[in-house]
């Protein structure tokens, strides 16, 4: 046996409960996992209370479940130590210190949890588990749609949403790749973002970045709250504006951009590599990439975790800590 997360219907920080399930054995190509720590994201958060993006809802809910969720354990990301090894595993062995990230069946708000060797990775060495686990998600993210916007040395980058779990990597990754970048965040974040490498900050609250005259290569908003015609405008001729979150209305307007202007639009759905991993694994071992932790939580108080990360407030990432 062991502890979990359970939710088994659908609504506020409150529906989760810890309980003790089945422990998992691993299929022939998974590994088991003993996971140290989590985190929470606010997918995880849009999973527990059904409520997607405005025009995703209904899909969201037949994906997840119609009347109560198919999937009673959520949570992405991990790090821990491998427990056991399926045979026609080849990578991994016991004992083995791995982070990653699990997409499709989640899961990881457990003491354990089997994955299929090609999704995790070995851990940093210069990092915790806590570090460890605040990375996949929001580096993965960062480093696919950076990537996907061809991202060049000497290019102009404007990060919205600079402060999050997505933007604190989009941040270092633009840098590490020679960008100059601009990260938008609010008040009290400003020094964080610089701190992460960023060449200037925007207050949101106080200025709106696509008033200035200043012309970008790249937008990429982590957030989806970028003003969609100022941030077009702000755009040069064949550049990328990024979108990791969105509703339906802005969806539209996305496929309209691409149908009607050489400006370029990026959306979809990030795949996790074992490779990519391990190229972030050398970055942070490099010096080049490190994690943003805001608050870390035990597993018994998960449920305040979401409701500070539903709160807006958040810096980086919210991790859970997964004790023996």
């Amino acid at each position: 046996m062991m502890k979990a997360i359970i939710y088994e219907k659908y609504g506020p920080p409150e529906v989760l409960q810890l309980k003790e399930v089945e422990k998992p054995t691993p299929k022939d190509n998974e590994v088991l996992i003993r996971i140290f720590a989590t985190t929470v994201t606010k997918y995880d958060c849009w999973v527990r209370s059904s409520t997607a993006p405005p025009g995703f809802r209904l899909m969201s809910r037949i994906a997840s479940g119609i009347r109560k969720p198919k999937k009673p354990i959520i949570g992405m990301e991990l790090a821990g130590e491998i427990k056991t090894v399926g045979k026609d595993v080849k990578f991994f062995k016991k004992s083995d210190q791995v982070y990653g990230i699990s997409l499709n069946d989640m899961g990881t708000y457990a003491e354990y949890i089997c994955l299929p060797e090609d999704v995790v990775a070995i851990k940093p060495t210069n990092m915790t588990y806590e570090e460890a686990t605040a990375v996949p998600y929001g580096a993965l993210t960062a480093l696919y749609f950076l990537r996907k916007g061809n991202i060049q040395s000497g290019q102009k980058v404007l990060v919205f949403g600079a402060s999050g779990g997505i933007g604190t990597y989009a941040v270092q990754l633009a840098k590490y790749f020679g960008a100059e970048v601009t990260g938008v965040c609010s008040t009290t974040k400003i020094e964080l973002v610089k701190s992460l490498g960023a060449d200037r900050v925007i207050d949101y609250t106080k200025e709106d970045f696509t008033k200035r005259d200043e012309i970008y290569d790249v937008i990429f908003d982590t957030i989806g709250k970028s003003p969609f015609s100022g941030s077009k405008r702000s755009l040069k001729k064949e550049g990328f504006y990024i979108f990791t979150t969105f509703g339906l209305p802005r969806l539209l307007r996305i496929l309209w951009l691409k149908l009607t202007s050489s400006k370029k639009a990026i959306l979809g759905a990030v795949d996790s590599k074992s490779e990519d991993l391990i190229y972030l694994k050398e970055l942070i071992e490099a010096g080049k990439l490190k994690s943003v932790i805001d608050k870390r939580y035990p597993l018994e108080q998960i449920a305040e975790a979401h409701s500070y990360v539903e709160s807006g407030n958040k810096k980086g990432q919210i991790v859970i800590t997964i004790r023996p």
